[in-house]
């Protein structure tokens, strides 16, 4: 029986790779600065091997964020059964997820620095209510 990947390593993994793509930074740049190969970044990534935590310092010092960033919304129920070693698999909602991905995608990460750069708060509201409109239709 195949061992499902721990959620919380799943979590903090989605978060490297997010601050990663955040950055312009690829798996074999990060791995070339941890001593690691791209795959190695990439199991880190999808949660399949843990990443201990002065491997964790490291990377949070490459990717110039605080080690706190790694476990940012990690949803209050993502331990829940995990007792005695009993993890059942993502607690994470779907539509955390789909939030994620869409996050970690070329569009949204481009979509995501061209808003920020947009200074008026009422811009932002209305490009916001274009958006719904559209994906309405």
């Amino acid at each position: 029986m195949t061992k499902l990947p721990n959620p919380v390593d799943i979590h903090v993994g989605s978060r490297i790779r997010l601050r990663r793509m955040m950055i312009g930074m690829s798996q074999e740049r990060l791995g070339e600065r941890l001593g690691l190969t791209f795959q190695q970044v990439q199991k880190y990534e999808k949660g399949a091997n843990r990443v201990g935590a002065s491997r964790l310092f490291a990377i949070s010092n490459i990717l110039e964020v605080p080690v706190e960033f790694f476990f940012a919304d990690m949803p209050h129920n993502i331990t829940d059964g995990m007792e005695k070693g009993d993890v059942k698999g993502m607690s994470e909602p779907d539509e955390t997820a789909f939030v994620m991905d869409f996050v970690s995608s070329s569009e949204g990460l481009q979509l995501n620095t061209a808003f920020k750069k947009i200074g008026s708060q009422e811009t932002r509201r209305k490009i916001v209510e274009l958006i719904k409109t559209l994906a309405a239709e």
